[in-house]
This record gives C-alpha cells, structure tokens and sequence, in this order.
C-alpha cells in the first residue's frame, strides 16, 4: 500500500507537537526542532513508525487476528468508528470499562446482555411489559451500547490495539500491556514512546492527523483481508 508522503503529512498537522515545556524526555528520538515554543515531529519518524505498524498489522490480521480501534477524545471519536466499522474490526470511544481486557469475561457477559435486549426488542418481547419498564429496558440497551456496543462481536481478546492518544487511554494500554497486548499507537512528544509495541510519532490532537493514520491503519487491514 501506498504511504502517505511527507508533504501530505505535513497538510494533516502531523508534525506538531505539544509545547516544549510539557515534553516527555523520551520523546527526544523523533522531535526534529522547535518552533515557536512548539515541538516539531521528525516526519521521517513517522514514515517509519507507520511501516512498521502497517508491516505488523498485515500480519496479525492475514493469521486472523482482530484488531481493537480505541479513541475516546472528542476529536478522534468518530474518526475512529468509521475507520473501525470501514474494515470490520471492534471500537471503543465511549469510556473505557475497568477490565475490558484484564477481566473480559464480565465483558462478553454485557455484550450478551446487550443482544439479548436488542433481540427483545426487535422479536416484540418488550411489547408484554408495561410502557415503564419498556422505558428501563431501552435505558439500559442504550447505555449498554454506549458502553460495548463497538466490541458486541469481539468474543476473545484482540490480538492488538490501536490507540489515537497515549495519555487519554492511560487504562486501556495499561491493560493491553498487562496482558501482553501489542499496542500500535499515535505517539506525541508529551507521552512515553515505550508504552506503545508501535508507536507512530505523530500529533493526537488535530483532526486531519488523527484522520491520515488512523485511515492507514484501517487501510491495511481492508489489504490484509483481500489479498
């Protein structure tokens, strides 16, 4: 597939970083320069980080490994949903539960309940309920959706994880971690590179950066399946 070049990267905001004053020491491998107070992202860097993801990704999910998309900041949300739903693959950007990965068998017990409550509600089962305990039902599929809806057909582990911002999925990559779950992530100056298996030094706040690499993560997962 190919690689975005360095002048779209540079379009997409991909090399900004946070300010110099909130620098993550081991970030200093892929700052290029400053500008402006600013850390500015070394794009060959990201070039590189990508392939390797990409490399990874083709692997995993040519042996039939899933992949979980995780990206719950406001800017990230829907970007990642679509590029999710885009190559089949489970989403969480909604609040991540407490054990998703290190206790996920309560997890598949809600994702059950949540498609028991959908089939109810779709085979008329609700209708032989009263209109307020209909009312509860719906309250608790929705919120069950909120919370599992993306991963309802994720019945083992994924085998890997990306993630749009380090810091804001703190718990996520500490159980993915934990659990021996390679992480492929965006990686900003303001965060630990190491935290990630593949990490893809690139700003995680602005929205077209977030949109280029999440897309090409996606991307090769479409190529990893068709070929």
């Amino acid at each position: 597939m190919k690689l975005p070049t360095l002048e779209e990267l540079l379009k997409s905001g991909v090399h900004f970083g946070h300010q110099t004053s909130k620098r993550y020491p081991k970030a200093n491998s892929y700052i290029h320069t400053q500008r402006n107070g600013v850390h500015i992202i070394d794009l060959q860097k990201t070039v590189k980080g990508l392939e390797e993801a990409i490399a990874f990704v083709d692997k995993t999910v040519k042996a039939g490994g899933v992949i979980l998309f995780v990206g719950s900041k406001k800017q990230a949300k829907n970007i990642v949903k679509e590029a999710a739903v885009g190559c089949n693959m489970p989403y969480i950007i909604g609040r991540w539960l407490g054990g998703t990965f290190t206790n996920f068998e309560n997890i598949v017990k809600l994702t059950r309940k949540l498609e028991k409550l959908e089939r109810e509600e779709e085979d008329g089962t609700w209708e032989m309920y009263t209109k307020k305990e209909q009312v509860t039902f719906k309250k608790e599929l929705d919120k069950l959706m909120d919370n599992v809806g993306g991963i309802k057909n994720m019945k083992t582990l994924p085998k890997a994880v990306f993630v749009v911002d380090l810091k804001k999925e703190a718990t996520a990559v500490s159980e993915a971690n934990k659990m021996g779950i390679p992480v492929i992530a965006l990686v900003d100056t303001n965060v630990n590179p190491e935290l990630a298996a593949y990490p893809i030094p690139a700003n995680d706040d602005a929205i077209k950066s977030i949109e280029i690499i999440t897309n090409m993560i996606a991307e090769a997962v479409r190529n990893a399946r068709s070929l």
